[in-house]
């Protein structure tokens, strides 16, 4: 899964202003316990605004995308009995998806995906319209939203900070724990955030060393602070975060002996050199020191170093190291 601006930067606010009036819109009109007349609608949700035909047209073309998507908004009055001012609505039930319909990589990939979008990455303006009626009298229950409630599950407490400044292009800093443990201060300009194996990476340009680098926020040490203005740089147009997470070839290569039956990960990506009854040796391929210490220790005795020295060297500094701090 990864985040990035869409497109560049000239084409950024029609497009972002548009979903987000098409969110703002869903979700104001999901949450309504009654039905709001389009007078309301334009006066509550971000993005409406121009002439009356100018708004009357963009409301029938939002309409119609959510439709596209499944969304069916409702006509209703508020009284059957006279002819006044229609109002619009969309029932919970009928936006609920079935989820029997799905294959089990779609349901994996949706389950994936509303792991971050559950509410928190939208942002305060996305629930802007509901303060907006609240403020015109028209209650709404954001509680009862389905999939709407702000929750969210995050690998670190400052993500939304992350694609809020990835969307505005906002120089952020914060402090990262680098590979050898020493706290480093960063400023950068992020283009934009994936997850690869596991953990969730910010890309972006570094401010200091003027070039591309990768961030796990795992490894983040303090609070995410956004620094100066909104729109400050641009993200080069061949930038891809697929890229970035791409693994460099592993042109290094270390002998590995593993326990019978474990240490898959080990297993699947090294060959086999030669298997025992209760060994097995592998030539297992890296791309720095660091990185097959970590492989290694991840599996404690269930995986030992043969080569190269400077690897079992590492290893035992390491592990006196553990036994020095803990016993």
């Amino acid at each position: 899964m990864y985040f990035r601006a869409v497109d560049v930067q000239q084409k950024v606010p029609t497009v972002s202003r548009k979903s987000e009036r098409l969110v703002n819109l869903t979700i104001a009109l999901l949450a309504t316990k009654k039905w709001i007349p389009k007078s309301q609608i334009f006066s509550a949700v971000d993005g409406y605004e121009g002439e009356p035909e100018a708004m009357e047209r963009m409301f029938e073309r939002d309409k119609d995308e959510l439709r596209k998507m499944g969304i069916v908004i409702e006509v209703g009055t508020f009284d059957p009995l006279f002819e006044n001012e229609v109002g619009y609505r969309i029932r919970p039930d009928s936006y609920r998806c079935d989820i029997e319909s799905l294959t089990a990589i779609e349901l994996a990939l949706i389950s994936q995906a509303t792991q971050v979008w559950k509410g928190a990455v939208l942002d305060t303006t996305a629930l802007s319209a509901l303060v907006k009626l609240k403020s015109l009298g028209i209650d709404s229950d954001v509680d009862s939203l389905p999939g709407l409630a702000p929750r969210i599950t995050v690998p670190h407490d400052d993500f939304a900070t992350v694609i809020d400044a990835i969307s505005n292009f906002t120089t952020i800093s914060f402090t990262y724990i680098a590979s050898d443990l020493g706290r480093q201060s960063r400023v950068i300009e992020p283009y934009g955030a994936g997850t690869k194996g596991g953990h969730w990476y910010v890309a972006g340009r570094d401010i200091e060393k003027n070039e591309l680098r990768l961030f796990r926020l795992d490894r983040l040490d303090s609070r995410i602070e956004l620094q100066g203005k909104p729109n400050s740089y641009d993200i080069p147009s061949d930038f891809s975060m697929a890229n970035v997470l791409k693994s460099p070839e592993k042109k290094l290569s270390a002998t590995l002996k593993i326990r019978r039956d474990k240490a898959h990960k080990l297993r699947s990506i090294g060959r086999v050199i030669e298997d025992g009854d209760e060994w097995t040796t592998l030539e297992y391929p890296y791309l720095r020191e660091s990185e097959l210490l970590e492989d290694v220790l991840w599996h404690l005795d269930d995986a030992i170093i043969i080569e190269p020295q400077s690897a079992r060297d590492s290893i035992q500094r390491s592990l006196s190291e553990i036994v020095k701090s803990h016993g």
